[in-house]
């Protein structure tokens, strides 16, 4: 178990850099996948060969990140795996994300199709109103239900035409048959409750809270490609925003 993590005090990687991994690696072992407690810091500084000062900050960062709760005079568990996070550092397609967290992803629907856009839409690509646009509309979740919707809209300079692979990796499919590069993602989160259209497709209660999602997507040129709305089931998704002070 940690016996075998082992930090290596020659390597640039700061220690508490290189604890932060490890600990990465120990709680999505299957053993610790469904909230077991992490042993005590005197065990894990030991077994580390650091002091428990840097120990903490490492264990402090996966906190702040979701994936441990510490409990006073209980220790330190692991976050259950049914909750989801997303980090705003880094973006990634969906799918991409998910796979790097070795989530198993399901698509209860996807549909594609072409439509004039609505005019905020519109005026975020810079088009008139009346040049249709791919919309992309995907159900998703663990294979045992759905737990976001997503509707996306696509500049006509992307070039799809609807007989793409759409099941595969968003932007990767992007980048490999359009040559597009989705560099920048640009977003807005808010909080809503559940209507009756969003409660069916989730599974959910209507007026159940919603997190809300805008994602505006630039390519490599800062030109507009993607106007996506995600509407994720509260209980079973965090968001995560990281700042550093420059």
């Amino acid at each position: 178990m940690i016996m075998k993590l082992k930090i290596d005090h020659k390597s640039q990687i700061p220690l508490h850099i290189q604890a932060e991994e490890l600990l990465r690696r120990l709680i999505e072992s299957q053993e610790y996948i469904d909230g077991k407690l992490l042993p005590n810091e005197v065990e894990l500084s030991k077994d580390l060969n650091i002091s428990r000062t840097t120990l903490r900050q490492s264990i402090n960062k996966l906190v702040y990140d979701g994936l441990l709760v510490r409990k006073k005079g209980v220790g330190t568990r692991v976050v259950e795996s049914k909750s989801l996070s997303s980090k705003s550092k880094n973006w990634m397609s969906f799918s991409q994300e998910m796979s790097a967290r070795g989530i198993p992803i399901k698509n209860f629907e996807l549909h594609v199709s072409w439509v004039l856009p609505e005019k905020r839409i519109a005026s975020f690509f810079g088009i008139k109103e009346d040049i249709k646009v791919l919309k992309l509309v995907r159900l998703r979740g663990r294979p045992e239900g759905p737990f976001v919707f997503f509707e996306s809209y696509f500049h006509p300079i992307v070039g799809l035409t609807g007989e793409e692979d759409y099941k595969a990796p968003l932007y990767e499919m992007l980048e490999k048959s359009h040559g597009i590069v989705a560099m920048v993602s640009k977003e807005e989160i808010s909080a809503l409750l559940a209507d009756e259209f969003i409660a069916e497709k989730l599974e959910t209660a209507i007026g159940s809270p919603i997190l809300f999602r805008k994602r505006f997507v630039y390519d490599n040129e800062e030109r507009p490609i993607e106007y996506n709305l995600g509407y994720y089931k509260a209980d079973s998704f965090i968001y995560t925003v990281e700042s550093r002070r420059a």
